[in-house]
């Protein structure tokens, strides 16, 4: 056996290896960049250099502003930081219903967590009023989101199993019943409460903190983890249930982890940022098309590619308008239903099924 071309890359490792490396080239690029845009003037170089300080080395410039440094680390930072990180389980999220649904349009909001967490949030806003503070809106919408997708996985539950069918279609009578509460708590709120829900549902990450950081990061690294290890029963999964329950995988309990790990992933992000809308939908796509159904490559190339999108995303949404913080998840749905629409057109006409 000649073993000369053992280390010559195949094209589809080649192909992983660019993809990769273009998303961490446009991740930190529109890191740098978007922490450049505001109001209080600041260079890559003094951005760079801002952070090289606060590492310990004492290279490149200091912002000159005088508000530069503080502008910095109390505002763009953590917005940037959470992001990329709420980005990141969006994207995950979403390859890993795909995946265990076994169907592209499946997303995070099929098993009631966005809404469930709009309904939490939405209560704090009437009941609170005045007194609705950051962490207790975020603390309900998480609450919200965890209890209605439990309360989704134990109606759709049904003789020790849990049908794909089922649960997408209990999912959608949920989210129906979600959205009568949302409807209730918007027509007997205040005016100033009525606003705070309608923008809450419109998604901003204008609010992020480093608390807010310290919250949804350790969580979605943990998500992030365990998707990652779920890999190969995913790829077995995909060759039917049959073929999977034969090959040593339980694909109730697989459905059952996956579920909660969806559930904490984007309970943990909208708490903080709102429903965004598309990103775990449109990104796992994508990633599909371009990479392939191998799990192992997918969720961490739809983590890195869900970064990218919302920070892009946040970007434009702070510089489209001037002086103006334009919603986040307005943008996502006007630019990610068509983008969604073309990919699913290309898919359809290049291989008669989903990628």
């Amino acid at each position: 056996m000649d073993t000369s071309t053992a280390a010559v890359p195949t094209p589809a490792r080649l192909r992983t290896t660019v993809v990769f490396a273009v998303l961490a080239i446009l991740a930190v690029g529109l890191a740098v960049y978007s922490a450049c845009v505001g109001q209080v003037p600041t260079t890559p170089l003094e951005v760079m250099g801002s952070v090289l300080h606060r590492i310990g080395l004492d290279v490149g410039p200091m912002p000159a502003h005088p508000s530069g440094e503080v502008t910095l680390w109390q505002v763009r930072f953590p917005r940037i930081v959470l992001g990329a990180v709420v980005g990141a389980c969006l994207g995950t999220a979403g390859a890993l219903l795909q995946g265990v649904f076994a169907n592209p349009l499946a997303e995070p909001g099929v098993i009631g967590v966005s809404s469930g967490a709009a309904v939490g949030a939405s209560s704090v806003f009437v009941l609170g009023g005045a007194f609705a503070g950051v962490w207790s809106v975020a603390t309900a919408a998480f609450l919200g989101g965890l209890i209605t997708t439990v309360l989704v996985y134990v109606l759709a539950r049904g003789g020790g199993r849990t049908e794909v069918v089922t649960l997408i279609l209990t999912g959608v009578a949920i989210n129906a019943f979600a959205g009568g509460l949302i409807a209730f708590f918007t027509f007997v709120a205040s005016p100033a409460a009525r606003d705070q829900i309608v923008f809450w549902q419109l998604g901003s990450l204008s609010g992020a903190t480093w608390q807010a950081v310290g919250v949804v990061a350790p969580l979605a690294v943990v998500g992030i983890g365990a998707s990652v290890a779920l890999s190969r029963r995913l790829d077995l999964l995909a060759l039917g249930e049959n073929v999977a329950r034969h090959l040593g995988v339980n694909v109730e309990r697989l459905r059952q982890t996956a579920i909660v790990i969806v559930a904490v992933l984007v309970a943990s992000g909208v708490a903080f940022t709102g429903i965004i809308l598309f990103v775990g939908l449109v990104v796992p796509h994508l990633m599909r098309m371009l990479l392939g159904p191998a799990h192992r490559t997918l969720v961490p190339a739809s983590a890195l590619c869900g970064a990218v999108v919302l920070l892009a995303s946040d970007l434009l949404a702070r510089t489209l308008v001037d002086n103006v913080d334009m919603p986040l998840g307005m943008l996502t749905s006007l630019i990610g239903a068509p983008f969604f629409f073309w990919m699913l057109r290309r898919t359809r006409a290049e291989q008669g099924g989903w990628a």
